[in-house]
């Protein structure tokens, strides 16, 4: 299959998923879905995971048959709209581009926490999840804030992503969902 990209409004992703998901003949595609990240937010020294788009404004889709595809959502009137408003609406993501996303998100499409071991003055020594496939297009790190700026490749240009990050203590600590839940956190 062939991963393409429906560009839409920041905050209309998951409307837009639904919409092809109800809309659109399921023999057209194989997945319709927005790729989600994990972040860990500190509030008043209590760790929790909090889930984010990791693409604003993407939605992937997945075909073998992306000009019938294509002409499906034509006629879908909100996507037919998109698509004249803005040519680039339907993009076709790189054989290579499509791996490494698969590479650093489970099967429901979150890249989750990635584990660092820093030596105290921010050299890493060690990483475990999603980060491990991209540690050479690591930018930035900021342990503060417990995430990692990384550069890849998207649509044939380069992006930044930040990716979430858990320090060792974090788990010392403990970790909490965005529910408020007390649990050992997985990391990919």
């Amino acid at each position: 299959m062939l991963w393409y990209v429906l560009q839409t409004r920041t905050g209309e992703e998951e409307k837009l998923a639904g919409l092809v998901h109800r809309m659109i003949p399921k023999e057209l595609y194989g997945e319709c879905f927005v790729i989600y990240q994990e972040q860990l937010w500190r509030r008043q020294q209590q760790n929790f995971v909090h889930m984010k788009q990791a693409f604003p404004g993407y939605v992937f889709i997945t075909s073998r048959e992306p000009k019938a595809l294509f002409f499906c959502l034509k006629k879908v009137p909100v996507m037919a709209k998109m698509m004249a408003d803005d040519e680039c609406f339907f993009l076709s993501v790189e054989k290579e581009e499509a791996e490494f996303l698969k590479k650093i998100m489970n099967q429901n499409h979150v890249i989750g926490l990635s584990y660092l071991l820093t030596d105290g003055k921010g050299k890493i020594l060690q990483v475990s999840g999603p980060l491990e496939a991209c540690v050479p297009q690591i930018v930035k790190c900021r342990y503060g804030k417990r995430n990692v700026l990384v550069r890849l490749k998207l649509l044939g240009k380069e992006k930044t992503v930040l990716l979430g990050i858990v320090l060792k203590e974090d788990l010392e600590q403990g970790v909490r969902d965005w529910k408020g839940e007390r649990g050992k956190q997985g990391t990919g």
